[in-house]
């Protein structure tokens, strides 16, 4: 990591954020309505494979849907002519999103987070297309008052606290089509589309403060970086005398790869290909399936099954990351089934197994393979260690190399109250599973006291 992506000098990062390991994010906005982009695949995939120029085109994110459409003869654009007609322009879709949410009840998402067993929730004040889900007092200088009539972000804010959960809110602070249409082709396009005019400098700052002062937000969230005249520094100390307890990511500054700047406490991967333990603290983001907004197209084939939703946060989390799992709800605020499903089994998994996720620490090492194959993932909290199973291991002796254990060692499968017989060796833990262990997508045992580790070779 160079010295331009290190966080700055501050206070330590808020035990609070560190403890929460999953937060969810929510697109939510005028793309909505007609929620449509191509099932493409996952971001750094097909950026790997087939280049920049082959994603924009394709773009599966259907929160792009206003510089998708304005591609020519890409799929988003034969589709809105077909769908609405060559005439229709996006900005038609505002009272149909303003009608849309009228019924739409922010307790009701509030609580299926909670269920979930998030700690946190992101919301999307602006995207992209420039529309903000708060009535704002800073009117848009051409637009006017571009913003929904119910103050949606306010309303959330309000329920996911009663939850019991903290609200974050994003701002699209380096893209607003509103201010430079350029058509976002390639990569290089997507830095020329960054507004530079002293107008939008003045407007995404004042938008920022209005936020802070308003919802006093406990993350602050924004992307594609700002307009080199943008004063993140400033702006971030103002918002951290407002909200001490509060933290940035890491998009506030970006180069023109879109690697970060500085100015943050945690850093974005966005749909990689991998996830490398970091001593950074890091927010892997991701949709349930390959769009954050809402998108008609996908089903249960674009859908991460829950077992493998279940695993990604255990990988995440053994290597100091949080997850910020986005949902993608209807214009209409109705959370998809397929996502909801989703969600519903990973809270299923966290009640059970949720003492080797929340509030834990990585450990000396992030992952290991048992004597059956299965891989394992490693927390820790001060008088436990925590060894997942990622899979359904066969019951009987197993062994989990590479620890040492203390004496007095106990080992449990976390759901049940009685210890597994085991044996103890120099370098490994050999242990007996139950042959009534159910089917689940991980097993996390707890081993208390926390045993040593064995070098590796």
């Amino acid at each position: 990591m160079d010295a331009a992506a290190t966080p700055r000098s501050r206070r330590p990062l808020p035990a609070w954020y560190d403890d929460a390991k999953l937060g969810i994010f929510v697109h939510w906005g005028l793309y909505s309505v007609p929620g449509w982009a191509p099932t493409t695949g996952p971001l750094g995939e097909v950026v790997e494979r087939e280049g920049w120029r082959a994603w924009f085109r394709r773009n599966p994110y259907a929160e792009w849907y206003g510089n998708s459409m304005r591609i020519a003869d890409s799929p988003t654009a034969d589709y809105h002519r077909d769908a609405f007609g060559a005439d229709a322009s996006y900005d038609d879709f505002v009272p149909v999103f303003d009608q849309a949410v009228a019924a739409w009840d922010p307790a009701e998402w509030a609580a299926l987070f909670r269920d979930v067993g998030a700690g946190y929730v992101v919301l999307t004040t602006k995207h992209h297309d420039g529309f903000r889900l708060w009535p704002s007092a800073i009117p848009h200088p051409s637009k006017g008052a571009y913003h929904t009539r119910r103050d949606l972000v306010g309303e959330l804010t309000d329920a996911v606290r009663e939850a019991g959960l903290r609200m974050g809110l994003y701002y699209s602070g380096g893209l607003d089509w509103t201010f430079n249409a350029t058509v976002i082709e390639d990569l290089p396009d997507l830095i020329a589309a960054i507004p530079q005019d002293p107008a939008y400098v003045a407007y995404a700052d004042a938008h920022f403060r209005e936020l802070i002062e308003r919802y006093r937000p406990s993350v602050l969230w924004n992307d594609i970086g700002s307009p080199e005249a943008f004063d993140a520094e400033t702006l971030i100390a103002d918002y951290e005398r407002a909200v001490p307890d509060g933290v940035v990511n890491d998009r506030f500054k970006m180069s023109a790869d879109m690697s970060p700047g500085a100015f943050f406490d945690f850093r974005t991967p966005e749909y990689a290909t991998s996830v490398a333990r970091s001593e950074q603290k890091f927010e892997f983001t991701r949709g349930i399936g390959f769009s954050f907004g809402f998108n008609r197209n996908e089903d249960d084939a674009s859908f991460l099954a829950v077992p493998e939703l279940v695993r990604f946060v255990v990988d995440v989390v053994s290597k100091n990351g949080n997850v910020l799992l986005n949902v993608g709800p209807t214009a209409a605020g109705e959370i998809p089934s397929g996502q909801r499903e989703r969600l519903e089994g990973l809270g299923a998994w966290l009640r059970v197994n949720g003492e080797a996720i929340f509030g834990t620490r990585p450990w000396v090492t992030s992952e290991g393979t048992a004597s059956d194959g299965t891989p394992v993932r490693f927390t820790r909290t001060g008088d436990a260690l925590y060894a997942t199973l990622l899979g359904q291991p066969a019951p009987g002796p197993l062994e989990i190399p590479g620890l040492r254990p203390a004496a007095g060692t106990a080992v449990r499968v976390l759901g049940r109250d009685d210890p597994l017989p085991l044996v103890a060796a120099d370098d490994r833990l050999r242990l007996i599973l139950p042959v009534d262990l159910p089917e689940a997508p991980a097993h996390s045992l707890r081993v208390s006291p926390v045993p040593g580790a064995i070098p590796a070779d």
